[in-house]
């Protein structure tokens, strides 16, 4: 046998490809153009992304060199490739899934299974008035922590010193912070082995809000106070926590979304620095959270391109290697999450996930599929944390340890967003720097010129959202979604307290609120102490923020952000039909006028089904007519309100005209269309003999839908 391979071997040579050539771009690309015929390379073949940048359909080596390689290794020079030498290879990222119950026994309880089931970091979602340092809590939308019981009953049993904390505090970190460690003191633990990021973010409250409860440099007082004690008694703890995820809610492009978060660090640096804390201090204790979208590639190198950009900022101020890391968090986008067709926001949710994990971030939550819609239930948590866990253990993405290191794309497009992220930076400091360019309006004008961007591309159906714009299931049924007894939570909660209250001496806790009054003017750090201890004499989340706050007026109104999602425009109208269905028994019917045998007729037949049931409308088909007359007669008696002519560019100049006179003159107040664009030279012709509109890939899909349940009586 060894002689028969020998022999084989001999006879057949091995083979190498030398004989090819490797052909140069400019070779490639007029192969390209050849086999386009005619079409224009630039419009078929590059695409321009809301980032404005316009990928090439081909990346080569010289694609990197033109824009500049960078040759760092992971975990060294600017952190593109990663903070950490090894990557995810003997640390994987953290599996940090939101836990938002409201009351604390029900919060304990979800904590405790997401631990139990795989999550290894903790993820807190915070309640609104908890955040804004209240008692009272007219709506409720996350944990309710207004004691030291509260947070007792929410964090009972876990040693939080095992785990990654993230907690979003608001505009400001003191009085969680204070409550948290009053708890842990009181139970007989220790604090100082917390690690992770109890975080304020008074610049991305006031974007998100449009105000705040008291004055900017007041919050920029708290959070240096914060930070110092942090310094001091939980070295491993970060206390600001700078959010991207309001400016991509809102519509903004990935640009924009980085660099209004860095402009935010930028303004932490310097109001920090001018109460005494340099970079060195301010940036390690700095926690970045950005939101991953639907771009796969786009969010790879946005991830990469964000720690490029943030090494370069710490080091102008002076930081050094270790203060020059970003710590990255990030969720998978609400922005692109359907109610309509949900289950396809589990493959959304995938892909985001993905991405953030070959960009390199540092902890991830996967939003529940339903999120859009409702609090997650059993079913849709697993899904989600399964997600990762599976990414992590089943997918190997733990290595290797820069995936993406190398890929002429996404190297190159890395570079072009760190650039760009670059250059907005910079017109963001001619304005004065963040604060003074969002007094202006001008970050929030230009979000919403992205998300009006985003909208216009989704109504003429150039992005696609299936199930939404594309390919809707008309006989769906949106996912049944049991309303939050507010009332009831809110009512129970303010019970406890009251009871919690009854209990505690009076005095003794003025005495408390009182030091926390006058700690503000003493020795750094102080304040938390002070807080502390006002907690563990019994105070209320309200009565600290008061002691702290007592002189202390709201900041000035700027135009917030709103909060948005891509699909909101197309899911409004199709509930605007579902709603009409719901209360008449009736739909708005679509009668397809298809003329001539299926294969004349079938291509836009099935274009005008999937157009027209994106807005929930009902819609008669037929095998197709062989005459006007019966066309015609068979619209008529259908008690359709709408005909839609379907056949081809050359049949219709003899079809149309007398098909659209009769259906017109039988019945004045029915809606003609005729599927396709017409060509300039006959549509005078078509319009004049009753065709209102035109559906083919260019119209507005949106536009036209409104139009058609307006005068189909869809009200």
């Amino acid at each position: 046998m060894a002689m028969e391979s020998k022999s084989e071997q001999e006879v057949l040579p091995k083979v190498t490809f030398d004989e090819f050539s490797i052909p140069e771009y400019e070779q490639w690309k007029q192969e390209a153009v050849t086999s386009l015929k005619g079409g224009v390379f630039e419009k078929k073949l590059l695409t321009k992304t809301y980032e404005n940048i316009m990928l090439q359909p081909i990346y080569t080596r010289e694609h990197v060199k033109a824009v500049g390689d960078s040759p760092a290794l992971p975990g060294t020079g600017n952190y593109l490739r990663g903070t950490r030498v090894d990557g995810y290879i003997t640390e994987p990222w953290l599996i940090s899934q939101e836990c938002d119950e409201f009351l604390p026994e029900q919060f304990n309880t979800l904590l405790k299974h997401e631990l139990e089931k795989g999550s290894t970091g903790i993820n807190v979602v915070l309640d609104t008035a908890t955040k804004e340092g209240r008692d009272a809590a007219p709506e409720v939308d996350g944990l309710l922590l207004t004691t030291i019981q509260d947070a007792d009953e929410a964090f009972a049993g876990i040693d939080l010193t095992l785990y990654d904390l993230h907690m979003a505090t608001g505009a400001s970190s003191t009085m969680i912070l204070a409550m948290v460690c009053a708890m842990l003191k009181a139970n007989g633990r220790s604090f100082s082995g917390l690690s992770g990021c109890i975080g304020a973010d008074p610049v991305g409250t006031y974007v998100q809000n449009g105000t705040l409860p008291c004055s900017l440099d007041a919050l920029f007082d708290e959070m240096t106070q914060a930070l110092q004690w942090a310094e001091a008694e939980m070295p491993k703890l970060r206390t600001i926590l700078i959010s991207g995820q309001t400016y991509h809610n809102g519509g903004a492009s990935d640009i924009q979304e980085i660099t209004y978060a860095l402009a935010t660090a930028i303004e932490y640096i310097r109001a920090l620095q001018i109460r005494g804390i340099d970079c060195n201090r301010s940036a390690k204790r700095m926690r970045f959270s950005f939101s991953l979208g639907a771009n796969f590639f786009m969010e790879i190198a946005k991830m990469r391109a964000a720690r490029m950009v943030w090494a370069q900022i710490v080091e102008s101020f002076g930081g050094d290697k270790e203060a020059q890391k970003m710590n990255v968090h990030a969720r998978t986008s609400q922005f692109t999450k359907s109610v309509y067709d949900p289950y396809v926001n589990i493959l959304r949710t995938t892909t985001e996930a993905f991405s953030g994990v070959v960009g390199g971030v540092d902890s991830l939550h996967v939003g529940c599929f339903d999120e859009a819609l409702r609090m997650g239930d059993e079913f849709s948590r697993r899904i989600a944390r399964n997600t990762q866990i599976i990414l992590q253990n089943e997918c190997n993405l733990r290595q290797p340890v820069d995936p993406a290191g190398g890929s002429w794309y996404i190297e190159t497009l890395t570079q072009e967003i760190a650039e760009k992220v670059w250059n907005l930076l910079q017109e963001t400091e001619s304005s004065g720097g963040l604060l003074k360019a969002l007094r202006q309006g001008l970050p929030q004008q230009a979000v919403q010129e992205v998300l009006e961007k985003r909208f216009g591309q989704l109504a003429k159906r150039a992005d696609r959202a299936v199930g939404i714009n594309m390919y809707a299931n008309t006989r769906e049924k949106l996912l049944e979604v049991t309303a939050i007894d507010t009332e009831s939570i809110r009512g129970k909660h303010t019970r406890q307290v009251t009871e919690y209250c009854r209990d505690i001496d009076q005095v003794y806790c003025a005495e408390k609120l009182k030091i926390v009054t006058d700690s503000m003017s003493k020795e750094p750090g102080e304040l938390l102490a002070a807080a502390l201890e006002a907690f563990s004499g019994g105070a209320t989340i309200g009565q600290v923020t008061e002691a702290i706050r007592q002189d202390e007026f709201p900041e000035a109104e700027i135009k917030s952000i709103g909060k948005h999602r891509f699909t909101e425009q197309f899911e409004a109208l199709r509930q605007k039909t579902d709603d009409y269905k719901a209360k008449t028994g009736n739909n708005l019917k679509i009668f397809l006028a298809n003329m001539g045998p299926i294969p004349q007729h079938k291509a836009r037949a099935d274009f005008s089904t999937g157009f027209v049931e994106v807005g929930g409308f009902e819609v008669l088909k037929n095998d197709g007519f062989p005459d006007v007359d019966s066309a015609a007669a068979a619209a008529l008696a259908s008690g359709a309100q709408v005909t839609v002519i379907c056949s081809t560019d050359d049949t219709y100049p003899e079809l149309v005209p007398p098909l659209a006179k009769k259906l017109k003159s039988e019945k004045p107040e029915m809606i003609v269309i005729l599927a396709g664009a017409p060509a300039p030279e006959y549509e005078p012709a078509y319009r004049e003999a009753g065709v209102d509109e035109f559906i083919h890939i260019r119209a507005n899909c949106y536009k036209i839908l409104s139009w058609l349940q307006t005068a189909g009586g869809i009200a």
